[in-house]
């Protein structure tokens, strides 16, 4: 069956998810009307540029993109567009947000009673590493991936633990507050080259395997999974646009390249970073002959 058939097979809902749709535009007014009007009943806030905005905004549109437009109902029939939805989510929607955000407004969180003790220790780089990547790795495991399509509740549990353990991975490299802001930007270089390294074995395992992992994209879905339900599919169960190989195969090059333009695009801004850091101490030391 063809991609325009299969998305005529389903109706309105199943297809554009405005459920999600709906939770974006909510977000996106209160993001708007605390950075904005809101901000003035605030001691400390400070105004928010454009640009920073347009971030935030930016990211908002990834995250109906991966969980709610039409791409949500395809990567429940061809791997290569869940792994784009993984990389929506979990490598481009985060950074963004968290670029987009104040610092003042995660201040206001993230110093909360409750938070305030937890904070330091569930965003060490090392946890941080380690639990996105394991994480990742686990959830792509053949047995495991096929267990999470066929449950609502398995889904929920791994698409939250993601989301939370991506969030956490970004945060020492973005460091909008003096607590994240534990590495060097040398240390933060080598910090995204591990999680390039990390990031590895589970995408050679899909691209290097010589025959189809996944029977979720063997014999077909039966489940649609969204953030708010779950409803069994009626309708085709499979695509015949490309092989079940190829489509694998195309999902894992397609993880690993949006990984590497990610990690690299932040690899690049740390060092031009820290190369204009130097270059201003340099500066500073020749203008001041006595500074030894």
């Amino acid at each position: 069956m063809s991609l325009q058939s299969l998305l005529s097979a389903y109706d309105f809902q199943l297809v554009w998810t405005p459920e999600v749709l709906l939770l974006t535009v909510v977000l996106a007014t209160v993001y708007l009307l605390v950075t904005g009007r809101f901000r003035l009943y605030l001691t400390e806030a400070s105004p928010v540029p454009l640009g920073k905005k347009l971030l935030f905004l930016s990211g908002l549109v990834f995250f109906y993109l991966g969980l709610g437009s039409p791409l949500s109902l395809i990567g429940h029939f061809m791997f290569s567009v869940h792994m784009l939805q993984q990389a929506m989510l979990y490598l481009i929607m985060p950074p963004l947000l968290l670029l987009g955000t104040p610092n003042w407004l995660i201040g206001l969180v993230i110093r909360l009673p409750l938070l305030s003790k937890l904070v330091p220790v569930i965003t060490h780089p090392v946890l941080t590493l380690v639990l996105f990547n394991g994480l990742f790795s686990l959830y792509h495991m053949p047995s495991i991936f096929d267990a999470v399509m066929q449950s609502f509740a398995l889904t929920t549990f791994f698409r939250l633990a993601l989301l939370f353990t991506a969030f956490l991975m970004w945060l020492p490299i973005i460091a909008p507050l003096p607590e994240f802001e534990r590495l060097s930007d040398l240390r933060k270089m080598g910090y995204m080259f591990l999680n390039g390294v990390l990031l590895t074995p589970a995408c050679a395992l899909i691209i290097f395997a010589g025959v189809p992992l996944y029977d979720t994209y063997i014999k077909g879905t039966a489940l649609f999974c969204t953030p708010f339900y779950a409803v069994p599919l009626q309708g085709p169960k499979l695509l015949s646009v490309i092989s079940t190989l190829d489509d694998q195969q195309l999902g894992g090059v397609m993880m690993k390249l949006v990984q590497e333009v990610t990690y690299g695009s932040a690899l690049a801004y740390i060092f031009f970073r820290w190369f204009r850091r130097e270059r201003e101490d340099d500066l500073t030391d020749l203008a001041d002959p006595q500074k030894e």
